[in-house]
């Protein structure tokens, strides 16, 4: 697994998601915290390009070899892409979760949810806190 870490450009959501915003398209994966807590991942159940995900909504599961988990979606759009990668090679998430593990690509909805995300300082003190 990846060492501990949190990239800076990054906008963090509560539920230990990240997003990557690349023009009117929101990247989507899960934080180091995240995939560390779920240990190795063996199963991806994601959505099909086309269906639309809601912000603080299930929009696919992850399981590992200690449990089941949804994934949820930190902003509103339409999944234009979905790392297909993850059918066959779900670990990817373990072993790079801002890189080759991201999950899903959404356009954008309701951009105004961006404000609502977090940046690196503040996820981490977050997770101090928790």
């Amino acid at each position: 697994m990846a060492d501990e870490t949190y990239p800076q450009e990054l906008k963090y959501y509560r539920e230990h998601d990240w997003v990557r915003l690349e023009g009117e398209d929101a990247v989507f994966g899960i934080t180091w915290f995240a995939q560390d807590a779920l240990g190795e991942i063996v199963y991806a159940d994601l959505p099909d390009v086309g269906d639309e995900v809601i912000a603080g909504k299930p929009y696919g599961e992850l399981e590992s070899v200690k449990a089941v988990s949804d994934v949820i979606a930190p902003l509103t759009g339409e999944v234009v892409e979905v790392n297909d990668a993850l059918e066959d090679e779900p670990q990817r998430v373990n072993e790079d979760c801002y890189g080759e593990g991201w999950i899903l690509r959404i356009r954008m909805t309701a951009p105004g949810q961006i404000g609502e995300l977090l940046d690196v300082d503040a996820y981490k003190a977050f997770l101090d806190e928790a």
